[in-house]
């Protein structure tokens, strides 16, 4: 058996999921999941049927949503499928290279790792923000950058002027692929409005953060129409089950929407309350600004708050396997409930020297 095993294979990492490390706790503050569960009917009727393609009334919807023409919009399987896509369908063995730019999301590494494709890794500066240098000066055999925005797990946005010098430099035939998980948290900071003027950019989009709609897997790839159709060659024939595109187009419904962006309101707002109070605590090194969902904090000794925490019921992502990120913890916002009881049990852990 072992013969028949590409050596790439044999000692690949799989991508360590919230679910497959197989953490278990009253308040799951590890994936960043929305904290709200919306009750959104589907018919079940029809399931004897294969599902469309490209299902039509759910394009119209995200069309509509994002104000881009259909042609322009895949639906995937999550955003984790397009990033998988785009390597399968773009990049040769041996002969492409894919960049990114860490401490970033995970994935892109192990995508190009399964299609045994180079990697180029260009650390970012101290600050998280892109080391724009040193990217233009490795690409010339890049065929795909994957830039995370607002990046995942650090929570920062990338300076737009980055973007935009990156798009200017990078050449026509390398696509600068833009992740935006996490934009819904800060909106007005898509590169969507870039499209239009540069043909080699991708973005991508997901329902599984702020629209709450993570066990549905639904995520967009939008681009040219031209970058699309090269993609449907690759896709799977029926990649959005039935039950999939009836949940996602409610969800994008009018009357859907304001419950899902107050969701997002109160979710910025807990955000902000939680910082406000553990900022300040003697253990805290450094709680680093967030412009998503979650927040990255670096402690004295990250280790002893991980078990901690486990202990009390809240499980929490540890990034410390990252050297950059050493001793650092990244911590989903939860209800506002959630944060008071998890500040609490912070306080609770150093006053009784537990922490």
């Amino acid at each position: 058996m072992k013969k028949l095993i590409p050596i790439h294979i044999e000692t690949l990492l799989p991508y360590q999921s919230a679910k497959r490390i197989g953490l278990f706790g009253q308040f799951l503050l590890n994936a960043n999941e929305s904290p709200y569960n919306y009750n959104i009917q589907m018919n079940l009727d029809n399931l004897n049927r294969y599902p469309d393609f490209q299902p039509k009334k759910l394009l119209k919807k995200y069309s509509n949503y994002l104000q881009i023409q259909k042609k322009n919009i895949l639906i995937t399987r999550g955003s984790d499928e397009a990033i998988d896509l785009l390597i399968r369908t773009f990049c040769v063995s041996k002969i492409d290279q894919i960049m990114f730019c860490p401490p970033t999301y995970d994935m892109y590494e192990v995508c190009a790792k399964i299609y045994n494709i180079e990697i180029i890794k260009i650390p970012t500066l101290k600050s998280f923000q892109l080391n724009t240098i040193q990217i233009v000066q490795h690409i010339k055999y890049v065929k795909l950058l994957y830039i995370c925005n607002p990046n995942n797990p650090t929570g920062n946005l990338i300076d737009i002027s980055d973007l935009l010098y990156l798009l200017k430099k990078v050449p026509s035939n390398c696509l600068v692929i833009i992740d935006e998980a996490y934009i819904e948290f800060s909106s007005k900071n898509s590169s969507i409005f870039l499209l239009k003027k540069y043909s080699n950019l991708i973005i991508l989009r997901t329902l599984s953060k702020a629209f709450g709609l993570a066990g549905i897997r639904c995520g967009f790839l939008i681009a040219s129409s031209i970058i699309v159709n090269i993609l449907k060659k690759v896709l799977a024939p029926y990649p959005v089950p039935l039950p999939v595109s009836q949940i996602a187009e409610n969800a994008l419904s009018k009357k859907n929407f304001s419950l899902i962006f107050n969701n997002i309101k109160k979710i910025l707002e807990n955000r902000d309350f939680f910082i406000s109070k553990i900022s300040n605590f003697p253990y805290v090194k450094k709680v680093y600004p967030s412009n998503t969902n979650f927040i990255l904090i670096k402690f004295k000794n990250s280790i002893s708050v991980f078990q901690y925490l486990l202990k009390c019921g809240f499980v929490v992502r540890d990034q410390s396997h990252k050297k950059i990120l050493k001793n650092c913890l990244r911590i989903t916002i939860g209800t506002k409930k959630e944060c008071l009881l998890l500040i609490k049990s912070l306080f609770d852990g150093y006053t009784n020297g537990i922490i």
